[in-house]
C-alpha cells in the first residue's frame, strides 16, 4: 500500500479509538471514568488482532485482544451477528481483575444491499467500575479467592440483534453495592462501541472492505517489521532481573518476579522462571497481564509514530509459567495483580534492559498505583463507593530529573480532583501536595510522590491495595532509592496508626486517611563539589 495512505489509515483507525473514548469520558456517571479516565477502547480486524488503539491505559490495552478472541470463541464469527454486544471481565478469560468490564461489538458493513453483511471487525472498550460486589465496597479486596472480589462475567451477551437482554443486566445491577452508577457507566460503554461501530463503518463505505482489510493487515506487518529493527539493535544477550513486592496482604513474605531477557537476533525471549508461585492474598496476575506488560515496555523502545497493535508482540516469545504470581491458575484471587503486580513486572522488566540499554533506560517510578477504595452511605442513606489510584515519582532518567507526583507505566489515569471528589462523596480533602524529598538522589533525582489526606464525613469500610511500603524503587547508574510509601490513619480522638501496605478497615467518622506515595529513584552519580 501507498506509505502515505497506510498513514491515513493509521490515523483514522486510531482516531475511531479516540472518539470512543471520548464519548465514554463524557457519558459516564462515575468520577472513577469521567474524571480519572480509567477506561481504554480499541478496533480489532476481523481475527480479532488489535489494529488501533487510543492512548488509553497501558494495562488494559495490552490484555484486551484476549478478551476479544475470547469472545469470539465462545460465540464464532458466525454466532456475533450486527447488534450483539458481549459483556464480559472473566480474569480468566482475558480480563484484568473483576472491576474491569470489557464491551466486544462486531462490526458489519452492507457494500451490496443485495448481499449478506460483511464482518469488518471489530471495536471493545474497558472501563474500571468502582464497585462489582464481592466482600469490600469497591471490589479490590485482600482476598483468598475470586469469588470474594466479586460478580465473575463469562462472555456473554448483554445485546442481541440490537435488543437488550434485561435480566442481565438486572443481574448485574443486583449483585453491585451502586447499581444506579453502574448501569450509567455500562451504558455509556455501550454508547461508545456504538459510536465505534458507526465510525468504522464509514471508513468501510468511503474506501471499500478491501481496502480497509488491506491497511489493516499492512499496519500489524509494519509494526512487526519495526519492532524487529528495534530489537536487532540491542545488544544479542541474555540479560537477569530480580525485585520483589512487599508481600500478599495475607503472608507477610516478598513476593518475588524474576525475568530473564534472552535477545538473538530481531527475536526476544521473555522468561519469568523463577517467579514466586501464586500466593494466597490477591497480589496474583493473569497471564494477560504479564502479556501487557511485555507489550508496553517493549512499545516504550519504539518511536511514538509506530502504530499500537499487534505486530509488536509478534517477535516476543513469552515464557509465563502457570501456577505463579504471573500467570495464576484459577481461583486465585487476581485484584492487585493488575495494579501492582503489573508494576513489579515492568520493574524487572526494565531493570533487565538497562543492563542491555544503559543510556535509554529510566530508574524504577514508584512501582505501586497507591489503590484506595471507601464505600459506604452517605449523610442521606445512599450508598457510594469511591476508588482512586494515587500517583507518585517518576524514576529520572538518563539526562532528565523524574517527574514529580505522576501515574506511570502501566496505568495512565489522573488522580481525582479535589471539588470532583468532595461533590461526589462525603469526604473532605484535608491535603494534596508534593511529597518533598522523597524522590531518590543522584546526578539526575527521582522524582517526588504525593500526600494526600482525606477525612471521612461518615462512617465507611476503607481498603488500600499499594506496594512499595518496604521495598525502595531503585535507582540505576549509582542513583539513589526513591524513598518508600506509607499510610497512615487518624482517629477522630487524633490516635495516629500506621496502616499496612494492604488491607480494609472500618473507619469512623472524622477519621483521616493519609497516603503517602513513593519517590522515584535516581539516575548516576552527582559529584561531590568537595573533591572538585
Amino acid at each position: 500500500m501507498n506509505p502515505i495512505r497506510l498513514e491515513v489509515f493509521k490515523h483514522m483507525l486510531s482516531a475511531v479509538a479516540e472518539e470512543m473514548g471520548a464519548v465514554l469520558r463524557k457519558s459516564s456517571y462515575s468520577p472513577n471514568i469521567k474524571e480519572r479516565r480509567d477506561f481504554s477502547c480499541a478496533v480489532f480486524d476481523v481475527q480479532g488482532q488489535i489494529v488501533a488503539q487510543a492512548a488509553h491505559i497501558p494495562v488494559h490495552l495490552g490484555s484486551m485482544p484476549l478478551s476479544v478472541k475470547a469472545a469470539i470463541d465462545k460465540f464464532g464469527e458466525n454466532g456475533l451477528v450486527p447488534g450483539d454486544v458481549v459483556i464480559l471481565n472473566d480474569p480468566y478469560r482475558g480480563g484484568t481483575h473483576l472491576p474491569d468490564i470489557t464491551l466486544v461489538s462486531p462490526v458489519y458493513i452492507n457494500e451490496n444491499l443485495s448481499n449478506a453483511p460483511v464482518l469488518a471487525g471489530y471495536v471493545a472498550n474497558r472501563a474500571h467500575h468502582a464497585d462489582v460486589g464481592g466482600m469490600v465496597a469497591g471490589s479490590m479486596p485482600v482476598a483468598r479467592e475470586i469469588f470474594q472480589e466479586g460478580l465473575i462475567i463469562p462472555p456473554i451477551k448483554l445485546f442481541t440483534g440490537g435488543q437488550i437482554n434485561q435480566d442481565m443486566l438486572e443481574f448485574i445491577l443486583a449483585n453491585v453495592r451502586t447499581p444506579e452508577e453502574r448501569n450509567g457507566d455500562l451504558w455509556a460503554q455501550v454508547a461508545a462501541n456504538r459510536r465505534g461501530e458507526n465510525r468504522l463503518k464509514d471508513i468501510a463505505q468511503k474506501y471499500g472492505s478491501e481496502l480497509l482489510f488491506e491497511a489493516m493487515i499492512e499496519l500489524i506487518e509494519y509494526a512487526e517489521k519495526m519492532t524487529r529493527q528495534m530489537i536487532s539493535r540491542i545488544p544479542d544477550g541474555k540479560y537477569e532481573f530480580i525485585d520483589f513486592l512487599d508481600d500478599d496482604g495475607v503472608i507477610d513474605d516478598p513476593v518475588q518476579i524474576k525475568v530473564s531477557m534472552l535477545i538473538k537476533g530481531d527475536q526476544a525471549l521473555i522468561d519469568f522462571s523463577g517467579s514466586s508461585p501464586q500466593r494466597t492474598g490477591s497480589v496474583n496476575a493473569v497471564y494477560a497481564i504479564t502479556l501487557s506488560a511485555v507489550y508496553y515496555v517493549f512499545r516504550c523502545l519504539l518511536d511514538q509514530e509506530i502504530p499500537n497493535n499487534a505486530g509488536l508482540l509478534r517477535p516476543i516469545v513469552l515464557n509465563a509459567p502457570p501456577g505463579t504470581v504471573v500467570n495464576a491458575i484459577q481461583p486465585a484471587p487476581v485484584a492487585g495483580g493488575n495494579v501492582e503486580t503489573s508494576q513489579r513486572i515492568v520493574d524487572v522488566l526494565f531493570g533487565a534492559l538497562a543492563q542491555a540499554l544503559p543510556e535509554r533506560i529510566p530508574a524504577a517510578s514508584q512501582g505501586t498505583m497507591n489503590n484506595l477504595t471507601i464505600g459506604g452511605s452517605d449523610q442521606q442513606g445512599n450508598p457510594f463507593t469511591y476508588y482512586e489510584t494515587i500517583s507518585g515519582g517518576m524514576g529520572a532518567r538518563p539526562g532528565l530529573n523524574g517527574i514529580d507526583g505522576i501515574h506511570t507505566h502501566m496505568t495512565n489515569t489522573l488522580n481525582t480532583p479535589v471539588e470532583a471528589l468532595e461533590y461526589a462523596y462525603p469526604m473532605r480533602v484535608l491535603q494534596y501536595k508534593i511529597r518533598t524529598s522523597s524522590g531518590g538522589k543522584g546526578l539526575y533525582r527521582g522524582g517526588d510522590g504525593i500526600e494526600r489526606k482525606i477525612q471521612l464525613l461518615v462512617p465507611a469500610q476503607v481498603t488500600i491495595l499499594s506496594d512499595r511500603r518496604k521495598t525502595h524503587p531503585y535507582g540505576l547508574a549509582g542513583g539513589q532509592p526513591g524513598q518508600c510509601g506509607e499510610n497512615w490513619r487518624v482517629t477522630r480522638t487524633g490516635e495516629k496508626i500506621q496502616l499496612p501496605g494492604k488491607g480494609s478497615f472500618y473507619m469512623d467518622a472524622g477519621d483521616i486517611v493519609t497516603i503517602q506515595t513513593p519517590g522515584g529513584g535516581g539516575w548516576g552519580i552527582k559529584p561531590d563539589p568537595s573533591n572538585a
